[in-house]
């Protein structure tokens, strides 16, 4: 940020939706009361309607008209939560950018401290939750094994309770952008990044209404995805797994040699048979499954498809020359570039 701009610095307030008509007023009053309150600081709201199947669409339609500070993004189906974060990144102009989701747990006064923090240097200031209001024991434990498993697999360190909450600088964007992955995880590319980034403390609020778009299924393939798109992790086990059958039936032979060698008897019983044979067998299912893993999402990533698709774009202003999409860097691009690839309006 450069201090000694005549203009005011631009915020951009990235948000992404799915089928989130229910709280979508409220929100837009906090956000609005929020970063009215910041001294010094112009903003804009990016909406990205991810695929949504209720009233989310005309919710922000209506925002657009009435603001000119809110611009909405509506994907042609539903793509999925990171891919709309990156599609809110692509599209904002801002001199930072603030990633926020919609259910309000995360509440929208601690953007005020994240501005502070960057205003005096801080390249990215995340979000970590001090207290998690409105989760089960059950949800907590299998956020603490995420985090763990994730900050094992990493090839860098992923703070623990942050999630996408987050202040990035201008800087920040264009490297996070620049990278074209399919599979993404932002906080750990975000990590992975580098920069000055600096922890804001809060105590997370409970949803205002509807229900989580994160079930447990939902967080197992966001765990997934660190594991495997940060790290080599898994085939480094699937090799250790491999030494231990081998050492394990080195055992098994040696033991059988001795045996024989100096008694009178066989080692006999089919049980232990049976057991080995079932045991280096879940090994090798354990290991191709982590091996297709791998091969899948490398199939994924040659084949270049567009990260996503784009149905309507309302607020945004004429841009002379508007910035390529994740689509176009995930794919051959065709004709003139358009920042992201569309199809007609439904």
């Amino acid at each position: 940020m450069d201090a000694t701009s005549p203009r005011l610095a631009l915020l951009s307030v990235v948000v992404p939706c799915y089928n989130e008509a229910a709280v979508l007023n409220e929100l837009h009053a906090r956000l609005q009361a929020a970063l009215g309150s910041i001294p010094d600081l112009d903003y804009e709201l990016i909406y990205v309607d991810d695929g949504s199947n209720d009233a989310t669409f005309d919710r922000l339609r209506g925002f657009a008209h009435r603001s000119s500070k809110v611009r909405v993004v509506r994907l042609a189906r539903n793509f999925g939560h990171q891919v709309a974060l990156t599609v809110g990144l692509e599209e904002c102009v801002g001199d930072a950018a603030v990633l926020i989701d919609a259910d309000l747990q995360d509440p929208p006064t601690v953007i005020a401290e994240m501005v502070v923090r960057w205003r005096a240097g801080v390249d990215v200031a995340y979000g970590v939750r001090l207290a998690r209001a409105g989760e089960n024991r059950s949800k907590l434990w299998l956020a603490g094994l995420y985090y763990w498993l994730l900050s094992l697999a990493s090839d860098r360190p992923v703070p623990k309770d942050a999630g996408e909450f987050r202040l990035m600088d201008r800087k920040v964007i264009d490297a996070l952008l620049a990278m074209p992955e399919r599979d993404r995880l932002t906080r750990a590319l975000v990590s992975w990044i580098g920069f000055r980034q600096e922890a804001v403390c809060y105590n997370r609020e409970p949803r205002f209404a509807g229900k989580t778009k994160f079930p447990p299924t939902k967080m197992l393939r966001l765990a997934m995805d660190g594991l495997l798109s940060f790290s080599l992790l898994p085939l480094r086990i699937a090799t250790w797994l491999g030494f231990l059958a081998a050492f394990l039936a080195f055992g098994g032979i040696c033991y059988a040699a001795t045996v024989r060698l100096l008694t009178d008897t066989w080692v006999t019983g089919w049980a232990a048979l049976f057991t080995a044979i079932l045991f280096v067998g879940g090994i090798q299912l354990i290991v191709v499954g982590i091996l297709g893993e791998y091969v899948g999402r490398i199939y994924g990533e040659v084949k270049r498809r567009p990260l996503y698709f784009v149905a309507q774009r309302l607020g945004f202003p004429e841009r002379a020359n508007p910035a390529p999409s994740a689509g176009a860097r995930g794919g051959a691009q065709t004709a003139p570039p358009q920042a992201g690839a569309k199809v007609p309006p439904p």
